[in-house]
């Protein structure tokens, strides 16, 4: 590597840090406010919130990676912009393509980082935030685990089963709940289509379904009905998940969700999961690709590269979230493949960035 590439790859990694520590400062002083009050309140020491705090860190990178990514690229070459040193490196006959290269293999190489964090560091340092925020600080035990989209409970003395569509809402789908006695014989196993619960009884109200209970050693009295209300042990609030759970499984266990499941939806679902998992990771090229003739363009028609170039950039990486999370959802639901949403906004982007780069570089 001469000493031009290893200089703009300098000035990469030392804007990406720089924006990175800034990013994840801002996040963690927002989120130490919001959340000291309960380390407080629960008498717990301040090493383990700070603990909680640290371990916070790389979900933090994690989850701003493309933009972080985008943002060091845009700031390096609106500093060179900004200082002349582009119009020298130009003059010398250096064309944009050579001097976009570092940022670019700059991406690359940290995308690589993001992918390998994915895969050892993320699920350690989640499951252990959760741990701090769920078990040790609001005493709940994370009875379940989410696997191919249904949710295993082990309750007081049962266990339940049941889809979850929307986990806002206290309604659950195709719903099991049995119960065994000491000689693992099932005791009562309830089913239900749908089930949903009553606030002002406190009982669950189950629809279209049917209740096995046992009579003797070897016969069971089975009655179905349209609507029942039940009491059961459990409330919904026990049935405790949180919103990064799946986070806490690497691209390995995803992929391995693929072939756990043997129902076609729920193949999709893994599938979307897995492959959004990895295109969002790769995200940040892609956008980078776009910035950079972005804040060519803003130079030369404002003259202002960065005051313009920055919030476009971000607004580019929200229209670029806002595009990838609308195709995961439409692979969710069978309207597309789960490989065109991984690769549609790669695809777009990439071209478009190419395209102009091509006649910025004329």
């Amino acid at each position: 590597m001469n000493l031009l590439n290893r200089y703009l790859l300098g000035q990469f990694v030392k804007y990406f840090f720089t924006v990175n520590a800034a990013f994840a400062s801002i996040y963690l002083l927002v989120d130490f406010f919001e959340k000291f009050d309960d380390f407080s309140n629960a008498g717990k020491p301040l090493s383990l919130s700070l603990k909680y705090f640290i371990m916070t860190i790389p979900y933090i990178v994690d989850q701003l990676g493309p933009v972080l990514i985008l943002l060091s690229g845009v700031i390096s070459l609106g500093i060179l912009n900004h200082t002349n040193e582009l119009t020298a490196l130009k003059a010398a006959g250096i064309p944009l393509r050579a001097i976009v290269r570092p940022f670019l293999i700059g991406s690359v190489v940290f995308t690589m980082l993001f992918i390998a964090a994915a895969e050892f560091l993320l699920p350690v340092t989640i499951a252990t935030t959760n741990n701090i925020w769920f078990e040790q600080l609001k005493g709940k035990v994370l009875l379940g685990i989410l696997r191919n989209n249904r949710y295993y409970y082990k309750g007081h003395d049962g266990f339940y089963s049941f889809g979850w569509p929307d986990t806002s809402r206290f309604i659950f789908k195709d719903i099991s709940y049995s119960r065994w006695d000491s000689q693992y014989n099932i005791q009562t196993l309830v089913t239900a289509e749908f089930a949903d619960w009553d606030n002002k009884k406190e009982l669950w109200v189950l629809t279209h379904g049917q209740i096995q209970e046992q009579g003797g050693r070897e016969d069971y009295k089975i009655s179905n009905f349209k609507s029942r209300q039940l009491e059961l042990p459990e409330r919904p609030e026990d049935f405790l998940i949180p919103l990064n759970k799946t986070a806490e499984l690497s691209l390995t266990d995803l992929y391995g969700e693929i072939s756990r499941t043997r129902v076609e939806h729920e193949k999709r679902t893994a599938r979307t999961n897995f492959l959004g998992r990895i295109s969002y990771i790769l995200l940040g090229t892609p956008l980078l690709l776009l910035g950079m003739p972005i804040l060519l363009f803003s130079y030369r028609k404002w003259g202002r590269d960065l005051s313009v170039a920055i919030p476009a950039s971000c607004g580019l990486a929200f229209l670029a979230w806002g595009f990838w999370g609308a195709l995961q959802s439409l692979a969710i639901a069978g309207y597309l493949s789960p490989m065109v949403a991984a690769v549609t906004v790669h695809t777009i982007f990439s071209f478009a960035g190419f395209i102009l780069l091509i006649k910025n570089d004329r």
